[in-house]
């Protein structure tokens, strides 16, 4: 029943994202576009931030990201919904999207590594090449969406994948 209403919510954050900017939206608007008191909407979000983050991470959590049918499947559904993708990358208030963004590949792929390795701890270095490589990805996924109408995403992934730092690599594929 919680995840119909929290669908139920984003699905009307996004019809109203598709109007006009995230900062110019109040919680009050969203409850009156989903039909529902202020107490109900408090009770599955903090905000209106945590509302976004909680699209991207219910979009991005069927993702394999060590997968490029996968990651470029992802892509294609953001490109899809273009506009709430491009008015929450425009945003850059208190808890802007890609923050949480790099945050969560951050954490998947420490998480990964961690189980391939047999480890509860990362060293500094291979922290510092996912920091760094997820960085880059939610930045150029950015660039993407936001100005490239032509490039596939399965071409952008594949490109993704070969500018991974060689120590990531040796660690998702190599046998």
């Amino acid at each position: 029943m919680a995840d119909r209403t929290k669908l139920w919510i984003a699905e009307k954050m996004k019809k109203i994202m598709a109007t006009k900017p995230l900062d110019k939206i109040r919680v009050t608007e969203i409850c009156r576009e989903a039909e529902i008191e202020r107490p109900t909407f408090y009770y599955h979000f903090k905000d209106k931030y945590d509302l976004v983050a909680w699209i991207f991470f219910h979009d991005a959590f069927k993702t394999d990201i060590l997968s490029v049918e996968s990651a470029a499947k992802a892509m294609n559904e953001m490109r899809a919904d273009y506009l709430f993708y491009k008015r929450a990358y425009e945003d850059n208030s208190q808890n802007p999207l890609w923050q949480y963004m790099h945050e969560y590949f951050v954490d998947r792929y420490s998480a990964e590594a961690m189980k391939i390795l047999d480890t509860d701890r990362l060293d500094t270095q291979i922290l510092y090449s996912i920091r760094l490589y997820c960085y880059g990805c939610v930045g150029m996924t950015r660039e993407w969406l936001m100005n490239d109408n032509i490039t596939p995403a399965e071409t952008i992934v594949e490109m993704m994948f070969h500018s991974m730092p060689e120590n990531m690599k040796r660690i998702y594929f190599d046998e």
